[in-house]
Parts: structure tokens; C-alpha cells; sequence
């Protein structure tokens, strides 16, 4: 078989969804005005455009070549830039950053039947990993379908990039996506908090999203396991989940959740219902909060600039401010602001 030089610049590694036709879902992903701008860096600057590298050899893209391949496949690693080249499907190993645990088999069989007649048109990426073995960064649903298209090898371009840049790529990939529910999202955020040390602030900013909705999804991680299982399920979705932990008891969660789902609740008759609990009909009124307009227009600025609820009580001139936090991270974020002040 012939082999050529191939160069692809950035544009193409990005994973596209593909025309699959699949079908919303009751999950709300972010929201649109989030999903429309450009996360963070975005994938073109995470992955700069490849440059010719002398010597390399290619294999056609899609074909489904022998393994021979491969030390030209590592001869490219130990080289500045990219090439795209087969890798053997077995000599890439699982991406630990993957927060995706639900691949529909009906979309997969027809990625995988365009994939038997077309080939892979879009490059997988991955990284090396030593032992002649790489890691998958970016293109799990195209891995898993040239499988089922009976494809032993994929075309590949190899990158070198730290683990905290091929967790961010992997999770700014997948928040690009339709199909990624609520559930996956807060994961794949928490996974940037626990395993990088990312407060909520450097989160949105690396992956397009306001510090608010990464604060909002990171809550979902606090309902309880059978609740979650629903949202993986896609029995609930965000806003209902926002909802449920409006719930100033959280051991009603679980049976106000099961009802909701039973009786196929909207989200304005969920919150009904969590208003009725939160505040029933025999239990007295709280007390109407009468606040001097100069403290109120005090208190909004004061939210604008912390991104935090705020109260001041003030009498006479004297009394306390208190900032509401969400988060340990919340609270760095506040204590550095007015460190700063």
C-alpha cells in the first residue's frame, strides 16, 4: 500500500457531532448563549496545527492496515509537531478523563456503518503513553464504532500535552456535545476541582462557562445517589435537580423526585410542590424584611461585585454584613477579592 505525508490543521481535530439524528432528551445541558460562545481557549488553541514532519509515513485514512505500521507512528512522537498516522485500536488505551459513561448503541451502529463505507474522517487524538502504547484525549465515539465496523486500526494524530491539558481537552470536547447529560458535566467539572485544583472561577474560564454555572452543576453532586442515578437516566433533568435542592429538608429529595417523575411534573409544577413543603399552608408567614433603600442599593452592589448573596442589617448606623458562600471554592474566591480591595 502506498504511504504519503499528510499534514491536517487544527480545524480538522475538533470532534463534530455527527448527523446521527439523535434525539433531546429532558436533560438541559448548558445553557445555549454558554454553549454557543467559545469554551475557554477553545480546541484550536489546545491543539495548535500540525507541521510536515520529513520521513513520516501514513497509511490511507480508514483503512484498516496491520499494526506494521507503528514505529513510524513512534518515530513521529519523539518529533516537534504532528502527523497523522494508523494507530492500532489496541494500543490505545482507555481516557481516564472521560466523564461520558452512556454511549447510545443505536447512534454508535450508525457511526459505525458510515465508518465501513467511508472510513474515519475525522482524526482521533491521542497522546503517548511509553511502551509503544498512546492514551485517548479526543474522539471516544469514533474508537468505539470503527471497532464495531471490524477497522484494527484508526488514523491518529499524536500530541504531547501535560494530564491537566488532556482532561481540559477531553472535557471541553464533551460540554461541545448535545447528548451530555447534567450529570456527566458536574463529573467532568469536579474532576477539574479534585484532580487540578481548579477553583470554580478558573473552571469557567478555561472552559467558556460563567463561574455561576459551573457553581450550579457542581451542586448536582450533593443530591443523593438514587437521584443522581435518576439524572444519569435522564428521568430528571437540570432545572428539575435545581429545583429538588430548593428543599430546606434534603431527606424529602428522593420522594419528591420519585413523585415528580411518576407524574411527569413540569418544572413550575415541581416547584410547587417544593414550595409547599418548604413553606406549608398552617405554618406561619416569615416576617416581610423591611430594608432602607440606600441598604438595599448597598446590598446589590455589593452582590455585583462578589458574586455572592449579601445582608446587611443596619440599625443606627451600626450592624453586620454577611456574604452567603456556595462552595469552599466560593469562599477563596470571596476572601481573595477583599484581600484585594
Amino acid at each position: 500500500m502506498t504511504t504519503t505525508e499528510k499534514v491536517i490543521g487544527s480545524s480538522a481535530v475538533a470532534e463534530k457531532a455527527d448527523s446521527s439524528g439523535l434525539k433531546p432528551t429532558r436533560n438541559d445541558n448548558l445553557q445555549q448563549s454558554d454553549k454557543r460562545r467559545a469554551l475557554g481557549r477553545g480546541l484550536d488553541s489546545l491543539l495548535p496545527g500540525p507541521r510536515v514532519v520529513a520521513g513520516t509515513a501514513m497509511a490511507a485514512m480508514g483503512a484498516a492496515t496491520a499494526p506494521a505500521g507503528l514505529p513510524d507512528v513512534q518515530a513521529a512522537v519523539r518529533v516537534p509537531g504532528d502527523v497523522i498516522a494508523q494507530i492500532a485500536l489496541d494500543q490505545i488505551d482507555h481516557n481516564p478523563y472521560q466523564t461520558r459513561t452512556s454511549f447510545d448503541q443505536a447512534t454508535l451502529q450508525e457511526l459505525a456503518d458510515s465508518i465501513r463505507a467511508n472510513g474515519v474522517v475525522q482524526p482521533v487524538v491521542v497522546r503517548h503513553s511509553g511502551d509503544g502504547r498512546f492514551v485517548l484525549i479526543l474522539g471516544e465515539r469514533r474508537c468505539r464504532a470503527s471497532r464495531l465496523a471490524g477497522k484494527t486500526t484508526v488514523p491518529a494524530i499524536v500530541r504531547t500535552v501535560s494530564d491537566e491539558q488532556a482532561a481540559e481537552m477531553t472535557i471541553v470536547e464533551n460540554l461541545q456535545r448535545q447528548d451530555l447529560n447534567c450529570l456527566e458535566q458536574a463529573n467532568a467539572f469536579a474532576r477539574l476541582s479534585r484532580d487540578f485544583g481548579l477553583t470554580q472561577e478558573q473552571i469557567g474560564q478555561r472552559t467558556g462557562c460563567s463561574r455561576e454555572s459551573v457553581s450550579n452543576y457542581m451542586r448536582l453532586l450533593k443530591l443523593p445517589a438514587v437521584v443522581q442515578e435518576y439524572l444519569a437516566e435522564g428521568k430528571l433533568g437540570f432545572s428539575e435537580a435545581r429545583v429538588l435542592l430548593q428543599l430546606t429538608d434534603p431527606s424529602l429529595i428522593p420522594g419528591v423526585a420519585k413523585q415528580a417523575i411518576d407524574a411527569g411534573f413540569s418544572v413550575a409544577q415541581l416547584t410547587m410542590v417544593v414550595n409547599h413543603h418548604n413553606f406549608p399552608p398552617d405554618a406561619p408567614a416569615p416576617p416581610v424584611r423591611v430594608v432602607d433603600p440606600n441598604v438595599r442599593a448597598a446590598e446589590v452592589e455589593l452582590e455585583r461585585s462578589l458574586g455572592c448573596k449579601v445582608r446587611i442589617s443596619d440599625r443606627k448606623g451600626k450592624g453586620h454584613i454577611t456574604i452567603q458562600y456556595s462552595s469552599l471554592e466560593d469562599f477563596d474566591r470571596v476572601v481573595e477579592m477583599l484581600g484585594r480591595k
